[in-house]
């Protein structure tokens, strides 16, 4: 009896493993993650463009996935998460300043702090709320960190809701229009998320690269 119940039991969710998430949790979770990863320094770990992509893939007609998903729910999950993310980690870092940052001993959130006020510097307000969606780790950090810099609110909020929208709707929109277009494509799951994410790690890369020359400009 013991054992039965044992088999029972849903299997342990991956939180790194869009597959595994959307298994398990289907559109609510989507909508969870991505206010995560966006909202809370704590989140800056999770998996929201492999988690977009995937799930675009499994509203496919046909999709052989065990969490077959429907494509309007995922797109209003998407884009309200990371919405509602953005905009309380905005209002966090209003009221908790830098200091919720200094707490945090995590190595990557405070290099992606400095990226993020980079990109500030670098293309000012409206670009960088833009374009730090479509980076890891710096669209989790510039939120709060554009509300302790007291980037106007209504110049935040317009920005994060285009970048928002365009960031959720394009890469869900992506991997439904791939899933589409190739059959059985999601019997390929597991390289396709890797490619996504190794191309989502590109900013990141090309950003650490571009830093480094400058530091070795600056100390010659």
């Amino acid at each position: 009896m013991a054992v039965s119940a044992l088999a029972a039991m849903p299997q342990a969710v991956n939180l790194l493993d869009a597959g595994s998430l959307l298994s398990a949790f289907g559109a609510l979770g989507i909508a969870v993650v991505l206010f995560a990863e966006t909202g809370l320094l704590i989140g800056f770990f999770l998996p929201g463009d492999s988690l977009l992509f995937t799930a675009g893939l499994l509203c496919v007609p046909g999709a052989t996935g065990s969490a077959r998903l429907s494509l309007p729910q995922v797109l209003i999950a998407s884009a309200v998460g990371a919405l509602l993310g953005a905009q309380t980690g905005y209002w966090i870092g209003r009221r908790g300043g830098r200091a919720l940052l200094a707490r945090s001993r995590a190595k990557k959130l405070h290099e992606g702090a400095a990226r993020a006020e980079e990109l500030l510097d670098r293309y000012g307000h409206a670009r960088a709320i833009v374009l730090a969606r479509f980076v890891p780790v710096v669209r989790t950090v510039l939120n709060p960190l554009a509300g302790a810099l007291n980037v106007p609110a209504r110049l935040f909020t317009l920005w994060q809701i285009a970048g928002g929208a365009v960031w959720t709707i394009g890469l869900v929109l992506a991997g439904y229009a791939l899933g589409s277009s190739v059959p059985n494509v999601d019997r390929y799951l597991l390289p396709i998320v890797a490619l996504v994410v190794a191309v989502s790690l590109v900013p990141l890369v090309l950003e650490v690269l571009r830093s480094r020359r400058t530091s070795r400009g600056e100390t010659r």
